[in-house]
């Protein structure tokens, strides 16, 4: 990287001051919040508003389950009974790539619609915007990447979040894929925060505990990332920290006990609360990381980011000790008349027992030694031009740190019995008897 000939404190000083200069700017940037309706039913309640704006025909943008699982049912027939039109789009994928957002465009343009609902997860949110400024700004969907750069305003865009997590129905930005390049195109627009948001806990009573844990260790590392940079306001920093007391408080019941549609509510809640926080004071080197496992190796974000916010808190707390030891007392993990070096490491022992208690695995499967190097040089890239990180990575830390996240032989040998158990189980349905594996006996 460009900065790596220049000493580590002459480097973060520079960058330091630019990001923080930056900062003083951004803050003025006015950011639009959405109105908000919280609560079981919302969703419906969302629908009956949206019938009454009187739009021509609206696309609701979702994935393929949602629609199976009959989640659309409040939305649609309060819309019907308002006697609004409207078209589903349930084509979405995990990282939605940019075809499938051009799918996305000509469904909206075909159906003639002028106004957009993102219902599902991020991805569907992500999309949902990618296809509303796309809609106003017929260009490459991978010029609009960057700060407003699209020239005219995207069309409405209405959200219903069914995961807690990813804050997208507060946010200004839209991240999608780009398979052609292998990686993450973020196009942010303050015009893509959404004009209203049903925070709908009934819709959420049913995600896997596996999407519940990545989903809620999302929506904590924007809160913490957003609490730990240098773009931090009074007003990020209030809704950071109230998002990191409802996540301790309520995450791992939503983990274990599903249908707790209190608890659920509460998530959804610090799910738009980190969002806002983040919205304002952005992200750190966590994102840079998970952006590129996102674009090589299509691991879900919210996977990428649990997995690697450990090992970024304990490269960035000589500089954050203090921020930590505040963020340990909000998640009830320790007194305010502790020192602040004993708060900060039980902020980071709290981080990694709730990853255990959720099974968020401490490796990458996916991840490859002979990848490191690139992905280390793009997340050090993305972090320096865009995001006020507390302390600043050379390309050698940023490999370190990645390093420490690949799979082990042990790792490998603990799924191969797995898988074979898998192969043994199909047969024996299909009546075939089942063989000894050499692999599961070795």
């Amino acid at each position: 990287m460009i900065f790596d000939w220049v000493p580590e404190s002459t480097r973060n000083a520079g960058l330091g001051a630019l990001m923080k200069g930056a900062g003083k700017v951004t803050r003025y940037i006015p950011i639009p919040q959405p109105t908000l309706m919280v609560g079981a039913g919302s969703s419906a309640r969302m629908g009956e508003v949206i019938a009454g704006f009187g739009h021509k025909r609206i696309l609701i943008v979702t994935d393929s389950m949602i629609a199976k699982l009959g989640l659309l049912k409040g939305l649609t027939d309060a819309l019907s009974a308002g006697g609004a039109d409207f078209v589903v789009f349930d084509e979405i994928t995990p990282d939605a790539p940019i075809p499938l957002i051009e799918r996305g465009l000509a469904a909206y343009q075909n159906s003639d619609c002028d106004a957009i609902v993102a219902f599902g997860g991020g991805s569907s949110m992500d999309a949902a915007k990618a296809i509303a400024i796309a809609s106003a700004n017929p260009k490459p969907l991978r010029s609009l990447a960057g700060y407003l750069k699209g020239l005219h305003a995207p069309a409405p865009i209405y959200a219903v979040p069914t995961t807690a997590g990813t804050g997208s129905e507060v946010t200004v930005a839209a991240v999608i894929s780009d398979p052609e390049h292998r990686d993450k195109v973020v196009i942010v627009d303050p015009r893509l925060v959404p004009k209203m948001a049903a925070l709908d806990p009934a819709l959420m009573t049913g995600l896997p505990p596996h999407i519940t844990a990545a989903t809620g260790i999302d929506a904590l590392t924007h809160a913490v990332e957003a609490f730990v940079g240098n773009w931090k306001t009074p007003y990020s920093d209030g809704m950071a920290l109230a998002a990191v007391g409802l996540i301790f408080d309520n995450l791992r019941t939503c983990y274990s006990q599903g249908t707790d549609v209190a608890a659920r509510e509460k998530m959804a809640l610090a799910s738009t609360y980190a969002g806002l926080a983040f919205t304002r004071a952005n992200v750190g080197y966590v994102h840079a990381i998970a952006h590129q496992f996102g674009g090589r190796y299509h691991t879900p974000h919210g996977l990428a980011n649990a997995i690697m916010l450990p090992h970024v808190l304990r490269f960035s707390a000589p500089a954050i000790t203090d921020k930590l030891a505040a963020l340990a007392v909000r998640a009830k993990l320790g007194d305010a008349s502790e020192s602040e070096d004993d708060l900060a490491e039980k902020f980071m022992a709290g981080v990694d027992a709730l990853n255990r208690d959720l099974g968020i695995p401490l490796r990458l499967a996916a991840l490859r030694e002979e990848d490191i190097p690139d992905l280390a040089r793009a997340a050090c890239a993305e972090a320096a031009t865009g995001y006020p990180v507390p302390r600043y990575m050379s390309q050698d830390q940023c490999e370190a740190l990645i390093a420490q996240v690949l799979p082990t032989e042990a790792d490998a040998a603990s799924a191969a019995p797995a898988a074979t158990k898998k192969v043994a189980k199909k047969a024996v349905k299909k009546g075939a008897p089942a063989k000894k594996s050499s692999t599961a006996t070795a």
